[in-house]
C-alpha cells in the first residue's frame, strides 16, 4: 500500500553541471536495473528568481506529476532566472547565486522515500553507485512507533476528522522495515495503520496510546490518508475524488499542540488552524456602497411616483397601475387604523392570492404596522395558533372591511429597522417559530442583486409562492420594489404546472422564481410545449438543487438568453444569503456550490466551538450581514441561542443556521444538508418534532415517531413522511382518526402520508428510538383510512381487470407504493400530495388517458370516482 508516487525535492550547488548529473544518472541505473527501462535527466528553466512564488509553484507541480507507465523514476532539473546557467559551470561568477534544484519523483511500488534520499545522494556524488543494493520488497514492517511517529499519526488523524468531520479516521504513517541493510533500494518500507477514535470526551492521552496495525490486505491509499517524506508531512496529502487536500502546515500546527499540551486536554481543544487563520476574514459578498436603510413602503411610494401609470400588478383578468395599488394600499391602511392597528402592531392577512392580498400587504407597512401571513390553504387550527402565537391585533380576512374609512392621521414613517413581517417556520416543540423581518433587510436583499441580476421596470415576475412562504418575499418585493410588474398566480394554477406554463407564455414573464421541485414539474411540461415561455432569469431556492436533470432545460433556452442562478437562503437570513449562476458546465459536473455570499451578506463555516473550520471542511453555516433578522417573536431564549454576536464585528450578529456546509479556498459555499433532524420538502422546511408533537397531543396517542425519506433526492415527489403510533391504553386503534386530526393542526405539506398503529416502538439499548427497526409502512393500515376490518377478498370493491380504471388504479399503485387499490380508497388517505397528482396526470396522458387536473382529484378523490369522470371526458 505504498504511494501511488512520492517526491523529493533537492538543491543542488551552483555549479551543478547538466551533463555530469544525466552521466551520474545513467551509470547509476545502468548498476541498479539492467535491462530495464532507465530515467533520463529532464532540465527545464524556470523564468523566474528561485526564491518567488511562481518557482515554488513550479516545482510543487513537478513534485506533483505522476511517473509516467512502467518507470520507477523522474529527474527533473529546474534552474532559474539568478541561478546557475548549464554547461560544465556556472554562468556567473557569484557565489552567492541559488544553485538549480532537483525533483525526484518515484512510483511508490518502485522506490520507498528512503530509496530517494539514496539516490540523491549518489546524484549529489556523497555516495558511489555500487555501494547500494537494489532489493525486491516489502520487508516486515516495525510496528513498534517512535514517539514521535505515534504524535505524526495522531495529527494527522486530528486534521483529516477536522477536515472531514468524522470522528473515526484511519490514517497511516511510514513504518520502517526491519533487518534494513543500510544503502539497500526498494519499496522496502512499510506503513503503520492507526485506526483514530475522535469522539467527543477523548484526550490527548487516549489518542497517543493509539496502536498501530498492519495493513489489511487491500489497504490502498488513498483510503488510508498516508503521511509520507522526508520525516515530515508532504505539502498535501493523497486524498479521494470527493475530498479535499490536506495541507502540511495544518498536521504540523497540531503535532506542535501535542508536543506541549497536557495529556489530558480534549481534541476538541486542538486546532489544525494557525491564529492568523482562526481570526481571518469570513466569505463575504463583494464590497458596496450601502445606501441608507429604506422601509419597503418608502421605496414602493417612490416607484409608484416615478412611474404613476405603468402597471403594477397582475390577478387574473385585473391589472392595477403603480399609483391604483398605492391608493387601494392607502385606502386599505385608513381601514387599519379605523380597526385600532398602531405603530408596531402585528396584522394577520388570511387572504387567497390575489390582488387584495399584495394591497393589504402594503397597507399592513403604510399604518406602521407588520404584516403576519395566515395562508388560507391552512387548515383553520393551524391559522388560529400561529395568529395567536404573534398576538396580532387583527385578521384581516374581507379586505371589503377596511373600505370607506377616514383618512389616517398624518404620521412620520417608521424607522427602517423596524419589523416588515413576521414568518413562521417549523420548529421541534410543536410550536412555530415567528422569524421578525425588519423593512431595511427587504430593501438591502434587492439592492444587493439588482445590478447584478439586471432587474428593471421592463420585467414581468410571478408570484407563485404562498404567503407564508418567505419565497413570496422576494417575488412580491424584488417586483414591486424595482418598478416591474407581478403576475400573481392563483392557487390551481400553481398547482397545474400545464396551466402555470401557459401563464409564463401569455404574460411573458421575463423573471421566474421556483423550487427545484416544482421547476422539475415546470421542465417536464416544457419539453413537450408547442410555445415556449422566454424568462430571462430563473431563480431556483428553498431547497437542495440537483443540478443535473437541468441539462435538459439547458438545450430548450441557451444560457445566453437565460440565466439560471441557483440562491441559497433562510428565513431568519432574509430569503436568500448567496447566488450561482448555473451553467451547462455545473449541470454536466452536479454541482452542490451555492455561489458566494451577496452584496452586503457574509458566511462562516464553523465547529461546534465556534472557531473557523479549514477551508474545504465541512460545519455549521452562520451568516451575518444584512440579511440577519432580529430574531425569533417572543422567544427570548431561542433568540440567544440561534443569534450570536459577531466576534468580527462588534455592532454585527451572526444567525446559526443549523445547516451543514463548506467553504471552498475560491470562496464557495457547498450546502451539505442539515445538521439536526430538519429536512426540506418541495421547498419547506420541516421539523419532525413537530409533527410528533402534535401527534402526542392526540389523547388517542401514548408514544410517537416520525421519518421523512427521499428529501433532498433528486426526484422531489418521492419525499414522503411516514408516521408511526402507539396507542393510549383503551384506546380506539383507529390510523385515520390520527391521521385526521393531525391533517387540523398541521400544513398539507407536514400532514404524514401513512399513519401506522405498532404496539410498541422499537428501541436502542440506550432506550432511544430505534429507526432502522420501524417496519415499513403497511399498505392497509399505514395510509390512515378506516379502521373497520378489511372485507375477505372475494367482497372486496376492487378496479376492473381491464379498460381506463384499470390503467388508472395500476398507476396509483406505481406512484403511491400501494399494493393493492380499491375503487372506494380516497387519493389523498393514500398519502397523494400536489406533486403526486401531477405525476399521475402525467402517467395518464403517456398511458392514452386525459390528464387529471388537480382539482378533479379534490372533488373526485376516490378511484372510482375518478375513473368515472375520465371515462365522461373521453
Amino acid at each position: 500500500m505504498p504511494p501511488a508516487h512520492h517526491a523529493l525535492t533537492v538543491r543542488l550547488p551552483p555549479d551543478a553541471a547538466d551533463a555530469a548529473l544525466a552521466a551520474a544518472l545513467a551509470r547509476a541505473a545502468e548498476l541498479w536495473w539492467p535491462g530495464d527501462r532507465h530515467p533520463r535527466l529532464w532540465t527545464q528553466s524556470v523564468p523566474a528568481p528561485a526564491g518567488s512564488d511562481a518557482a515554488a509553484r513550479r516545482r510543487a507541480a513537478e513534485a506533483r506529476r505522476p511517473v509516467a507507465p512502467g518507470h520507477r523514476l523522474r529527474a527533473v532539473l529546474l534552474r532559474y532566472a539568478d541561478g546557475a546557467g548549464a554547461g560544465p559551470g556556472p554562468a556567473s561568477g557569484l557565489d552567492t547565486a541559488p544553485g538549480p534544484d532537483l525533483v525526484l519523483t518515484a512510483d511508490g511500488t518502485a522506490l520507498d522515500a528512503r530509496s530517494l534520499r539514496i539516490v540523491a545522494r549518489v546524484l549529489r556524488g556523497e555516495l558511489p553507485p555500487d555501494a547500494v543494493t537494489p532489493l525486491a520488497g516489502p520487508l516486515p514492517p516495525d510496528l513498534r512507533p517512535d514517539e514521535e511517529t505515534r504524535r505524526l499519526a495522531s495529527a494527522l488523524a486530528v486534521t483529516v476528522g477536522r477536515y472531514e468531520g468524522a470522528l473515526a479516521v484511519r490514517v497511516a504513517v511510514p513504518a520502517p522495515a526491519r533487518d534494513r541493510p543500510p544503502y539497500a533500494l526498494g519499496a522496502l518500507d512499510g506503513y503503520a495503520v492507526f485506526t483514530a477514535d475522535l469522539s467527543p470526551g477523548r484526550t490527548v492521552a487516549d489518542l497517543l496510546a493509539t496502536e498501530p496495525a498492519a495493513p489489511a490486505e487491500g489497504d490502498e491509499p488513498p483510503a488510508l490518508r498516508l503521511a509520507a517524506g522526508d520525516g515530515d508531512v508532504p505539502a498535501t496529502l493523497p486524498a479521494g475524488p470527493d475530498s479535499i487536500p490536506v495541507p502540511a502546515r495544518h498536521v504540523e500546527c497540531v503535532r506542535r499542540q501535542l508536543r506541549r499540551l497536557p495529556p489530558g486536554t480534549l481534541l476538541a481543544a486542538l486546532d489544525p488552524l494557525s491564529d492568523a487563520e482562526s481570526a481571518g476574514r469570513p466569505a463575504a459578498g463583494p464590497r458596496r456602497n450601502a445606501p441608507a436603510p429604506l422601509r419597503i413602503d418608502e421605496v414602493f411610494a417612490a416607484r409608484a411616483a416615478a412611474r404613476p401609470d405603468a402597471p403594477a400588478l397582475t390577478a387574473g383578468s385585473t391589472t392595477l397601475s403603480y399609483a391604483e395599488l398605492d391608493a387601494r394600499a392607502a385606502t386599505l391602511a385608513d381601514g387599519l387604523y379605523a380597526h385600532g392597528v398602531r405603530a408596531g402592531d402585528l396584522v394577520g392577512l388570511c387572504l387567497p392570492r390575489s390582488a387584495d392580498l399584495v394591497a393589504a400587504m402594503l397597507a399592513v407597512l403604510k399604518a406602521d404596522a407588520a404584516y403576519v401571513p395566515l395562508d388560507p390553504e391552512h387548515p383553520a387550527d393551524r391559522r388560529e395558533r400561529t395568529a395567536r402565537d404573534a398576538g396580532v391585533r387583527l385578521t384581516v380576512r374581507d379586505p371589503a372591511a377596511l373600505v370607506g374609512h377616514p383618512p389616517r392621521p398624518a404620521a412620520r414613517p417608521g424607522a427602517a429597522t423596524a419589523p416588515a413581517y413576521v414568518i413562521h417556520t417549523s420548529g421541534s416543540t410543536g410550536r412555530p417559530k415567528g422569524v421578525l423581518v425588519p423593512h431595511a433587510n427587504v430593501t438591502a436583499l434587492v439592492d444587493a442583486v439588482r445590478d447584478d441580476f439586471g432587474l428593471s421596470p421592463d420585467d414581468t415576475w410571478t408570484c407563485f409562492h404562498s404567503a407564508a412562504f418567505d419565497f413570496s418575499v422576494w417575488e412580491i418585493w424584488g417586483a414591486l420594489l424595482t418598478g416591474g410588474r407581478l403576475v400573481v398566480v392563483d392557487h390551481w394554477t400553481t398547482r397545474s404546472p400545464e396551466d402555470f406554463h401557459a401563464l409564463l407564455v401569455r404574460e411573458r414573464v421575463s423573471v421566474l422564481s421556483q423550487t427545484p421541485s416544482a421547476f422539475t414539474q415546470l421542465a417536464a411540461v416544457d419539453r413537450n410545449a408547442h410555445e415556449a415561455p422566454a424568462p430571462r432569469l430563473v431563480v431556483l431556492g428553498g431547497e437542495p438543487l440537483d443540478a443535473r436533470p437541468l441539462l435538459d432545460w439547458f438545450d430548450r433556452h441557451p444560457e445566453d438568453r437565460c440565466r439560471l442562478v441557483n440562491m441559497y437562503g433562510i428565513t431568519e437570513t432574509t430569503v436568500h444569503v448567496t447566488a450561482a449562476t448555473v451553467t451547462r458546465r455545473e449541470a454536466l459536473a452536479g454541482s452542490r456550490s451555492v455561489g458566494r455570499p451577496l452584496p452586503g451578506w457574509s458566511v462562516r463555516v464553523l465547529d461546534a466551538r465556534g472557531r473557523p473550520v479549514p477551508p474545504g471542511a465541512p460545519g455549521e453555516i452562520h451568516v451575518g450581514g444584512a440579511g440577519v433578522a432580529l430574531g425569533y417573536l417572543n422567544r427570548p431564549a431561542l433568540t440567544a441561542e440561534r443569534f450570536l454576536p459577531d466576534p468580527l464585528d462588534p455592532a454585527g450578529r451572526l444567525y446559526r443556521s443549523g445547516d451543514l456546509g463548506r467553504l471552498l479556498p475560491d470562496g464557495t459555499l457547498e450546502h451539505l444538508g442539515r445538521i439536526d433532524d430538519q429536512v426540506k420538502v418541495r421547498g419547506f422546511r420541516i421539523e419532525p418534532g413537530e409533527i410528533r408533537h402534535v401527534l402526542l397531543e392526540d389523547p388517542a396517542v401514548s408514544a410517537a415517531a416520525v421519518t421523512v425519506t427521499g428529501a433532498g433526492g433528486g426526484d422531489a415527489a418521492a419525499a414522503r413522511i411516514d408516521a408511526y403510533v402507539v396507542p393510549a391504553p383503551g384506546a380506539d386503534e383507529d390510523p385515520g382518526a390520527v391521521r385526521r386530526r393531525a391533517a387540523r393542526l398541521l400544513p398539507p405539506h407536514m400532514v404524514p402520508a401513512t399513519v401506522t398503529v405498532l404496539p410498541a416502538l422499537p428501541l436502542t439499548a440506550n432506550g432511544k428510538l430505534d429507526p432502522d427497526r420501524l417496519p415499513a409502512p403497511g399498505a392497509r393500515r399505514a395510509r390512515g383510512a378506516a379502521a373497520a376490518p378489511e372485507p375477505a377478498p372475494a367482497a372486496r370493491a376492487t378496479a376492473p381487470g381491464a379498460g381506463p380504471a384499470a390503467v388508472l388504479a395500476a398507476i396509483w399503485r406505481e406512484v403511491l407504493g400501494v399494493e393493492e387499490i380499491g375503487q372506494d380508497d380516497d387519493f389523498w388517505d393514500l398519502g397523494g400530495n400536489s406533486l403526486y397528482a401531477i405525476r399521475i396526470g402525467t402517467l395518464a396522458r403517456e398511458r392514452g388517458l386525459p390528464g387529471v387536473p388537480l382539482r378533479q382529484l379534490y372533488l373526485t378523490p376516490t378511484l372510482g370516482a375518478l375513473s368515472e369522470a375520465l371515462a365522461r371526458e373521453a
